[in-house]
């Protein structure tokens, strides 16, 4: 079936549908990662937002359910240049033509997708429509795009009640679940008996309590902390600040998620408590740029943004440059940050934009980037230790 992708400068795709069957207006982004389409494809953080995938052949290796960072797919939409739908891989558990028919997920294919980058990168990030209709008409299509926004939808993707990740438990019956190295439960057991030091090093959080505020989280991020021995109790987005800190946590951990900051704010009045209880917090993503709101900084919206999985980050700290994965469009503005508050931690390579932030006379620190990858290198995995060490 015919397919079009209409941009709100005006500009048509033609291509052919794939996924369900239904039309969607969302934010076109791209997404640079060579692999890993289905934890892009269930990264909460693309709510709101239909995904190019910049590489031109997707579905190659089909659908692995145990690969997946959450329950479901979250982009409104899928654009490629080349659906693969005879998957090769031992583990696949379906064809991603089923995946996104079964997730409601619309989608076309068959278009120029560098063009469509090139697009994006020159123009900056836009809103589109994806249809079967070949009736279309622009001068009404394109009003309704440009008057299209994601609005709040921390709320549409964080859990609905709280529930706990033991780590003790996770690690006995399941072996590490993520973080420097990915062992089966047997290579796990064999290790503490030979006390092998890249396995030992997965304890170090053993006992330690971590509140995980799920603003649209990655499951990788609670399974890099309960690899480590953490146990992780998973709060709503709209938990308010005192029922966190009555559970006593050694330590409040702040996770990715969709959308525009600023329209948290109900969100940002109860981090500015947890900022203020002195309880140690690691945020990533949304969650770095919320506790930058809650701490009077500022963010802005980019031109195209930084998604994919070789976005090269440089730690102030010691001069050492990591290869991060990214998912974002807003950043904190590095002019608006108030030195005595916070100061810069990490920065963008490419263009200088601020990748995390260090916060004076406080346990907290936050990143931009993504820690717990999955797609993408896992060089920055070390921040999850780093962590655990503050809570110590």
């Amino acid at each position: 079936m015919k397919s079009f992708l209409i941009l709100e400068d005006g500009t048509v795709f033609t291509g052919t549908h794939i996924g369900a069957p239904k039309e969607v207006i969302s934010e076109i982004v791209f997404n640079t990662s060579m692999a890993g389409y289905l934890e892009v494809l269930t990264d909460p953080s693309y709510a709101g937002q239909a995904v190019c995938m910049t590489y031109p052949l997707i579905g190659n290796y089909g659908i692995c359910r145990d690969d997946m960072e959450s329950k479901k797919p979250w982009p409104d939409g899928f654009i490629v240049r080349e659906l693969s739908r005879i998957p090769s891989n031992f583990r696949s558990d379906m064809t991603i033509q089923q995946f996104l028919e079964e997730g409601g997920v619309p989608g076309i294919a068959g278009i120029d997708t560098r063009a469509l980058t090139r697009i994006l990168r020159e123009k900056g990030t836009m809103n589109g429509m994806i249809t079967t209709d070949d009736n279309y008409h622009l001068d009404e299509i394109i009003p309704k795009l440009k008057a299209y926004t994601t609005g709040k939808v921390v709320e549409r993707v964080s859990c609905t009640q709280k529930y706990t990740l033991n780590g003790s438990r996770e690690l006995t019956e399941n072996g590490p679940l993520s973080g420097s190295a990915s062992f089966k439960k047997a290579d796990f057991e064999a290790g503490i008996r030979e006390r092998k030091p890249s396995l030992v090093r997965e304890l170090n959080g053993a006992g330690l309590k971590v509140a995980l505020l799920d603003l649209g989280a990655k499951d990788n991020i609670a399974r890099s902390l309960a690899a480590r021995g953490c146990d992780v109790t998973v709060y709503p987005a709209q938990t308010k600040a005192a029922e966190i800190l009555a559970d006593m946590p050694d330590g409040i951990m702040l996770s990715n998620g969709p959308g525009d900051p600023k329209e948290c704010t109900t969100i940002i009045e109860e981090i500015r408590k947890l900022y203020e209880s002195d309880t140690p917090i690691f945020a990533i993503c949304l969650g770095h740029q919320l506790m930058a709101l809650a701490t009077g900084a500022d963010t802005f919206k980019m031109k195209y943004g930084h998604r994919g999985g070789n976005h090269p980050v440089k730690d102030l700290s010691t001069g050492r440059v990591y290869i991060s994965s990214q998912n974002h469009g807003y950043v904190v503005d590095m002019d608006q940050l108030d030195p005595q508050v916070a100061v810069p931690a990490f920065i963008n390579v490419n263009d200088g934009t601020n990748e995390g932030l260090a916060y004076t006379g406080k346990n907290i620190f936050t990143v931009q980037f993504h820690p717990e990858a999955c797609p993408g290198p896992q060089d920055s995995s070390y921040l999850f230790d780093r962590f655990i060490e503050m809570m110590r």
